[in-house]
């Protein structure tokens, strides 16, 4: 028996379209995480990047459980000292829920060249509109 090393060349990339609406965030972020990495197709390898581009629809649906919206902060520093500023995931909710979705993504991919490639191939939009109609997304339910 070989062990097989697929390259980006020998995988067809697809686009998977992802309803939002009334998912938990956490959970539904590991799915798309499996999906940006390739692990849920048999071809995957962990140097390459493999997966597919993925289309998140009706961010501002997402739920979360317990008392996250009030007590989950999110952080950001300017590099000054003293610059550090805090969000409550209400705050980001209201105004932009796909940079929540983004966030958790983001956090669960690796921190690494190959991580940042992989998020690039993540859209997230808050209502059931995406400009993305011409790559044909096939709708795929979790």
């Amino acid at each position: 028996m070989r062990t097989e090393s697929y390259k980006k060349s020998d995988i067809e990339e697809s686009w998977i379209l992802l309803d939002a609406k009334g998912k938990t965030l956490g959970r539904f972020a590991t799915e798309i995480a499996k999906i940006l990495s390739g692990k849920n197709k048999p071809e995957y390898t962990p140097n390459a990047d493999l997966g597919d581009f993925v289309v998140v629809v009706n961010a501002s649906a997402i739920n979360v459980t317990g008392k996250k919206l009030d007590q989950k902060l999110y952080h950001r520093h300017s590099g000054y000292p003293g610059g550090i500023k805090s969000k409550p995931l209400k705050d980001i909710m209201e105004n932009s829920a796909s940079e929540a979705i983004k966030s958790a993504v983001k956090g669960m991919l690796p921190k690494s060249k190959l991580g940042r490639q992989m998020f690039t191939k993540l859209k997230v939009y808050d209502d059931e509109h995406h400009p993305h109609a011409a790559q044909k997304p096939v709708t795929l339910e979790l």
